[in-house]
């Protein structure tokens, strides 16, 4: 039997090497010990900007399901379309300064939704973020051709920065 002390000397450093392979198999005598869950891969969108953003995050965050995904910062990535984001359920927070982006049903079935960025992009039509009653923070200034909100159709959202023509 091994004194308590070299046996602590020995699970340390085994311990600290399968964390630090998180992405390998790590096999013992050919048989896996473990095999780390697959990133997810589960989504489609036509955009390649939006599909760039989304890789780029899901290998940052070893995201392995669509759930963990709760933060996205998409901005300045060229984006026009946004087909195939609602798969992300949890997102709280979403960063898209700076895109191309006109349509906004997509965003309209993300319910988690607390924090939006939409400024200095081609945003006509805000109505389908009235769903939306998680939302606190909302920029949408830099939208030269935004159709201004109803008064009182945002009143949930705590913060709402709109382009000057609606002020």
């Amino acid at each position: 039997m091994l004194p308590q002390r070299l046996f602590y000397v020995l699970l340390v450093p085994a311990l600290l090497l399968v964390g630090a392979c998180q992405g390998y198999d790590v096999t013992l005598n050919e048989k896996v010990m473990y095999s780390p869950k697959p990133l997810f891969r589960d989504y489609t969108t036509p955009d390649p900007g939006l599909r760039t953003c989304l890789e780029q995050a899901i290998n940052d965050g070893v995201v392995t399901n669509a759930q963990q995904l709760t933060r996205l910062d998409c901005s300045f990535a060229g984006i026009e379309n946004l087909e195939g984001l609602a798969v992300f359920t949890s997102l709280t927070e979403l960063r898209l300064s700076s895109n191309k982006v006109r349509n906004l049903v997509e965003l309209g079935k993300i319910l988690s939704l607390e924090a939006l960025y939409l400024d200095d992009n081609q945003v006509i039509d805000p109505v389908p973020l009235e769903q939306l009653l998680a939302l606190r923070h909302l920029d949408l200034s830099g939208n030269p051709a935004l159709q201004c909100p109803r008064p009182g159709s945002l009143a949930h959202v705590t913060t709402v920065i709109l382009p000057k023509h609606c002020r």
